[in-house]
Order: C-alpha cells, then sequence, then structure tokens
C-alpha cells in the first residue's frame, strides 16, 4: 500500500486516503532524502551553480512542501485527536530540519560561492532575488553563531512551533467546548429568522431538542447583533472574551496564559541571539518598514487622525442608545446591538436585509465575474476531485490565452473541528520543473453561516467583503508568472505588503457595477436595488473611527509587547494592552475580557510583530485602487498593470518598486483617509 503522501506523480493531495498513521513515516522520510540530497550536493563539486545545487534543493523543498500542506490543511478544517498527534509529532522534526539547514555552514559558502561567481550575473530576476534571500536566510537562522548558540536558537524554534500549535488547540477546543440549549424560541427574540433556524439545526445535529448557540461566529455575532435579551448577550460575550484563559475556570485545561508568556519570552531570547535589541526589530528584518519607530510613528499618526472621530461615534451611539431605548450606560455586550438598533434608525439599513441579497449562489459567480472583467480569467468548476469534506468545492483558473494559471479548491463554512477565522494557504507553489510548470494551487477557506434546509448559505455584506480579501491572496498565489519557488506568488513578499492584493480586492464591494454582479435576492434573483445600495453607501463609514482605532490598538499591542519586551519585568501583556487602550482605544472592555488569550494571528500565526500590515497594505491597497477611481473600476488596461506589476511579479522585486511602478510614485495616506470618511 502506498502512502498517500508519498504517492508518486499526484500533484493534488489525496485527502480521502490520508490517515494519521500516514503522517509521520512520510515525513520523516522526505526529511531523510532532503538531508542525503543536500549532503551529496555538497560534495558532488566545489563549483557550486544554480542547476547543480539550487535547482535540486529547491525541488527536494517541494516534495516536502506539498506532502505537509494537506496535513496541515486537515489539521485546520477536520480537526481531530488522531490528526492532531500525528501533526505535533512532525512539528520539531520539521524545526529541526529547517534550523539544521539554516545553520548549514557548507551550504552558506556553497551559496555565497554561487552569489559572487561570473555566473550570477547570467541568471533571471527572480535567482538572483532567491539566492539574496536565503543569504539574509542563513543568518536569521544563526549561521553565524557558535555551536552552543546554535543549538539554543534550534531548541527556541522547536518550542515556539510547539507552542503556536497548543495555543491554536487550546483556542480550538474552547471554541467547541462552550454551547447554550436555548428551549423557547422566544428566549432568540430579535435574532433573524435565518439565525434561528441555523440554532435550530446546531441542536438537531446533535440530536437535540430545541435551539443551540455557540462560539462559532456566524452564531456568536448573531447573538451580539440582534438578540433582544441583554443577559443572554452578556453571558455569551463573556463565554467568548474568555476562551482559552484564566478567566474561563471550567476550562483551565485550555488556557493560553503561560504559553504566551513562554511564546514572547522565546520570541525575544531568539531576536537577541541573533543580535537584535527585541523581536519586533528582527520582525522588520524581512518588512518594508526599516525601524521599529517608523511602525511606531505610522500607527500613532494614524490614531492622531481617527481619535476624535472614534469618539465621536460612541459619544452618538451612547447618545441613541439613551434617547431611545432608555439605556445610560452601553456595556461591551451591548455596543454590537445598539450600533445594529442604530444603523436602522438613521439609514434604515438592515443588515438582515442586505443578507438576503447575497446568496452564496450569487456571490461566488458574482466574483468570479469581476475578475474575469479585471484580468481576463475564465473560472470553471470541477466536480471530479478528491476533497477532505462534502462542502468542499474545487476550480481552474484560464487565462485570455487559455494557458491553466491556477487551482483553488473553498472550504466556506463553519463547523466544529475547524478552526475560526478565513485564510488562504498554499497547497501547490508555482515552479518550472523539467521544461513543465507546475500549476500553483490554493487553499481558501472562510466560516460563513452555513446553508440551512433548502435555502443557500446568506453572506452578510462583511462576509462577501472576506470572500473578496481571501480571493485576492489566492490571486496573488496562482497568477504568478515566476518559475522558481522561493519568490513565485506569495513567497519572499515583505510580510507587510502580502495584504495589499487582498485588501485591494475589496473595493469592489462597494461599487454599483460590481454588486449588479454578485448580488441576487436569494427568492426573486432581484439585483441590489439602488435604494438598498445607496443607504449602505450612506453608512459605509458608520463608526469608521471606531473600527479604525480597534485595528491601530490590536496592531500597537501586538508591536509594543515585542518591542518593549523585559525579561526582568516579563511579557506585562495585560499591562501594555491598558497603556495601548489608554492611548487610543475609546471603548473599555470589562476586566475579565481575556482578548489576547484568542488572538491567534500573533500568536499562532505569521503576524508577530507585524499585525500593523493590515494598515499599512491598505495604504497601499486604497492608494493603489485611487487609479481604478480616476480611470474606470473595470478598465482593462489598469487592470492588466496591476496584474503584471503586482499579481504576476510574486517575491522577485522590493515591493515598495513595483507599487511605484503601478502607481507612478510612493503611495500616500490620502486615499486610506478618504475611504474610511476620515478628512486627511
Amino acid at each position: 500500500m502506498i502512502n498517500p503522501l508519498l504517492a508518486p506523480n499526484t500533484i493534488l493531495p489525496l485527502f480521502s486516503k490520508i490517515q494519521p498513521e500516514h503522517i509521520e513515516p512520510a515525513i520523516t522520510q522526505l526529511l531523510d532524502e532532503a538531508r542525503a540530497l543536500v549532503k551529496e550536493r555538497l560534495q558532488a563539486t566545489t563549483d557550486y551553480t544554480w542547476e547543480n545545487l539550487i535547482e535540486p534543493l529547491e525541488n527536494s523543498e517541494d516534495k516536502l512542501n506539498k506532502a505537509w500542506s494537506p496535513v496541515s490543511n486537515m489539521n485546520s478544517v477536520v480537526n481531530t485527536e488522531e490528526l492532531r498527534q500525528a501533526y505535533n509529532a512532525c512539528l520539531p522534526k520539521l524545526s529541526e530540519y529547517s534550523t539544521e539547514m539554516g545553520q548549514n555552514e557548507h551550504l552558506f559558502t556553497a551559496y555565497k560561492i554561487i552569489a559572487n561567481s561570473k555566473a550570477f550575473e547570467t541568471l533571471d530576476k527572480a535567482q538572483k532575488k532567491v539566492i539574496q534571500n536565503a543569504l539574509r536566510a542563513f543568518r536569521l537562522s544563526g549561521v553565524d553563531l557558535n555551536d552552543e548558540q546554535k543549538q539554543r536558537y534550534k531548541d527556541i524554534s522547536q518550542e515556539l512551533s510547539r507552542l503556536a500549535s497548543q495555543y491554536e488547540e487550546n483556542l480550538l477546543d474552547a471554541t467547541n467546548a462552550w454551547s447554550k440549549l436555548i428551549n423557547h424560541e422566544q428566549d432568540l427574540a430579535g435574532l433573524p429568522a435565518s439565525a434561528i433556524a441555523q440554532a435550530k439545526q446546531t441542536a438537531a445535529n446533535l440530536n437535540q431538542e430545541g435551539w443551540m448557540i455557540t462560539l462559532q461566529f456566524p452564531s456568536y455575532q448573531a447573538v451580539m447583533t440582534y438578540a433582544d435579551d441583554r443577559e443572554l448577550r452578556r453571558e455569551h460575550y463573556q463565554a467568548y472574551a474568555t476562551r482559552a484563559s484564566d478567566q474561563a475556570p471550567e476550562h483551565e485545561q485550555w488556557d493560553n496564559s503561560l504559553i504566551m508568556q513562554q511564546i514572547l519570552a522565546l520570541r525575544h531570547e531568539k531576536a537577541q541571539l541573533l543580535g537584535f535589541n527585541n523581536y519586533a526589530e528582527l520582525s522588520l528584518a524581512t518588512k518594508m518598514a526599516d525601524k521599529p519607530e517608523d511602525v511606531l510613528d505610522f500607527l500613532e499618526n494614524l490614531a492622531d487622525r481617527s481619535w476624535r472621530h472614534a469618539r465621536k461615534d460612541l459619544a452618538d451611539l451612547n447618545e441613541f442608545a439613551k434617547k431611545h431605548y432608555g439605556v445610560n450606560e452601553l456595556h461591551s455586550w451591548d455596543l454590537s446591538y445598539y450600533s445594529e438598533k442604530m444603523r436602522q434608525h438613521f439609514y434604515q439599513l438592515s443588515q438582515e436585509e442586505v443578507k438576503a441579497y447575497f446568496p452564496i449562489t450569487r456571490v461566488i459567480p458574482g466574483l468570479f465575474a469581476v475578475v474575469e472583467k479585471l484580468y481576463g480569467l475564465q473560472i470553471n468548476e470541477i466536480t471530479d476531485f478528491d476533497s477532505w469534506h462534502p462542502d468542499v468545492r474545487f476550480f481552474e483558473i484560464h487565462d485570455e490565452s487559455g494557458e491553466l494559471r491556477g487551482q483553488f479548491y473553498f472550504d466556506l463554512y463553519a463547523r466544529t473541528k475547524k478552526r475560526g477565522g478565513a485564510w488562504m494557504d498554499d497547497c501547490v507553489g508555482r515552479k518550472k520543473f523539467n521544461g513543465a510548470i507546475q500549476t500553483p494551487v490554493a487553499y481558501l477557506t472562510c466560516n460563513f453561516t452555513p446553508p440551512t434546509g433548502t435555502e443557500p448559505s446568506l453572506l452578510t455584506h462583511d462576509d462577501v467583503t472576506t470572500l473578496f480579501h481571501e480571493f485576492g491572496h489566492g490571486l496573488q498565489h496562482m497568477l504568478t508568472k515566476v518559475d522558481h519557488l522561493g519568490v513565485s506568488g506569495i513567497n519572499g513578499v515583505e510580510w507587510d505588503a502580502v495584504e495589499l492584493p487582498s485588501q485591494f480586492m475589496e473595493n469592489w464591494c462597494w461599487e454599483q457595477d460590481a454588486l449588479a454582479l454578485i448580488s441576487g435576492h436569494y427568492q426573486t434573483g432581484e439585483t441590489l436595488p439602488n435604494s438598498l445600495f445607496n443607504k449602505m453607501l450612506a453608512a459605509k463609514n458608520f463608526q469608521a473611527g471606531m473600527i479604525m482605532v480597534r485595528q491601530l490598538e490590536f496592531s500597537l499591542f501586538d508591536f509594543r509587547i515585542h518591542k518593549d519586551y523585559d525579561p526582568e519585568k516579563g511579557a506585562r501583556i495585560y499591562e501594555i494592552l491598558d497603556q495601548v487602550r489608554a492611548q487610543v482605544a475609546v471603548v473599555t472592555p470589562p476586566k475579565f475580557n481575556r482578548f489576547a488569550h484568542s488572538f491567534s494571528h500573533i500568536f499562532a500565526g505569521g503576524y508577530a510583530a507585524g499585525y500593523y500590515s493590515y494598515k499599512w497594505a491598505e495604504v497601499l491597497s486604497s492608494d493603489a485602487y485611487s487609479l481604478f477611481e480616476e480611470k474606470g473600476i473595470f478598465d482593462q488596461k489598469t487592470g492588466k498593470a496591476f496584474l503584471t506589476t503586482i499579481l504576476e511579479k510574486g517575491g522577485t522585486e522590493d515591493a515598495m518598486d513595483l507599487f511605484i511602478q503601478f502607481r507612478g510614485r510612493k503611495p500616500n495616506i490620502d486615499a486610506l483617509l478618504r475611504h474610511n470618511g476620515i478628512a486627511a
């Protein structure tokens, strides 16, 4: 029986055949083969070239990536205890291999020989960038350290990998552990029919009578936004805001408190080993921003411009709740509820009314129509493919010439055993192998409300924006024209520019010509009426100041806990969060709130000391989009320019240089402020 993770001549993973017992043997074998290849290539010659060293190693790395990617994906979307154990057993092996390669002095020397050779000048731009990035990566992996320091670096890397996985598992388990069975439908008064039907279906799926609410985001969001029962909102909010924390005593086995402290301590130690003052400096070594002060200045400048706007937003909400509902003091579990009431009052705009026009059956073909108009792409569904869950769909992208450019999986609905949020991940990367192009493949994952009964999944406008956002990431991964794995797609792109294509795509969700393609009432097929669109537009920047400072709070908190870490004082996570809130926030959550305990972007994802990237990339995306506002939102010449200068180039050139090529100048902040209704 061939291990499905090692099956020859398969590009797409054989998901239905992958069992937990296949994982560790496959990864161990591939790591052994990779090590043997490095040793053999280094000993074969001293006249190193791209062809006799880098290309074979890239092929080996690709083989490993293609085996690990389905494992990592399944661990995130169909998590089981057995799968989790197999996944975690491989993490230290992968971390050890990565550090070993990064600290291999012989390999480092070989790369330097190629970089200093005459042949280097004959390489293309992508190959040169791969080598330059690799030389930087060697230094950031501790190649220059002494043996004792190298071992310590390796130990830190392994432990950080383990802790990040544990953090994510605790959050998933804590989220799945809480539910509340409602016995009387009137206790859910205020909730729209679709949310009540979803709660009924959730209960039925567990063979329960009644209605079940959970901490899956669609359920939580519905209660927070619509439930008339204030005590129910408070209970639900507290359960959500204390997930995986010391404030959820009944679930103390999933408390992330110590893990967070350990992660910050180890990151700081790693940075200092490499000669940086703190982890924020280390993080910026691979980003557009030059130094920590630049990031803080950027965030504080935005906060300064937004804070008064945010204070007015909150004052208006307080006044509205007091005047119309007699509520003198708003708590955190009241904000979404009264904001929705206020939106309906001033704009006659109901989120539930909007949802009816965005059935997923209309949104997806509409999304494809938008990118077809922009870039001349054709997207077709493939029904015969191997999958990890019945909800998953699979598509192919062809360009104007008929060339296959990419393939992607859509896994769009929330369920238990699936981690929350939305993301794009790399299944297969583009590269040239034996003269043929390896087609890039992406995972596009969301957590939307599933269909109920005979009705399709209905998306909020925020959901639609999320789908466009992740698809923007997917386009950069799939449309790359770069043939070398290290800088194809999103590889090698500075982390604070990687959100540019995703946030850029969100703009079409606010354009009437695009909405005509992506909307259609789920019962009548009628496109979004002008009257409703005008209300949405009027309400677009409703509470934009509050939303802006909330994102700045996250960004400053993330950056400061890494920049200001002091081993003698410890992590000071909530002390620093309180300081940041005093500086920029207009809403102070209750003392029991443990937001950081579920902030997986920075504790278990790739955004440590990099969450500011969302705001920085929003400056780039708003400014890039302003050219479409000038030329026309479906202007093909401008679309072609974005495709060829941003989406196809991968990490072959610095992001700032590519932006300037597209826009004709450096970015400025004015378009971002204008799009958010904040005076420049």
